[in-house]
């Protein structure tokens, strides 16, 4: 079983970025406890967003190696025969039966009229 260890300290870059944001939007009267704090929330914004792109991105890796996969099979033959025009032969029995029946039908109005 493969466990990940997520590390829970944030990089020096990503604080520094934080405090910098932080200060930029500092209002006047303000601590420097709640400027650490509202840092520390930023902090965790860019956290969760570095961590949302890392997984955009391994998701379109992904897709990319699939498609360079799909691309590099060779074209297979279709195992199926492609499809053939199929005539019918008409039957003589029918033609032959209403022949014969119109033929009786003629004998017969001539023979009694």
């Amino acid at each position: 079983m493969n466990i990940q260890k997520t590390s829970n300290a944030p990089s020096a870059e990503t604080q520094a970025e934080a405090m910098q944001i932080a200060k930029a939007t500092q209002k006047p009267g303000q601590t420097k406890e709640q400027t650490r704090v509202v840092a520390q929330g930023i902090q965790k914004g860019i956290e969760l967003y570095k961590k949302q792109q890392k997984v955009k991105s391994r998701e379109r890796d992904k897709l990319r190696k699939k498609d360079l996969k799909e691309k590099q099979q060779p074209v297979e033959p279709s195992e199926t025969p492609p499809e053939q025009i199929v005539e019918h032969k008409q039957h003589w029995l029918p033609w032959g039966l209403l022949i014969a029946s119109w033929v009786g039908f003629a004998a017969y109005i001539a023979l009694y009229p």
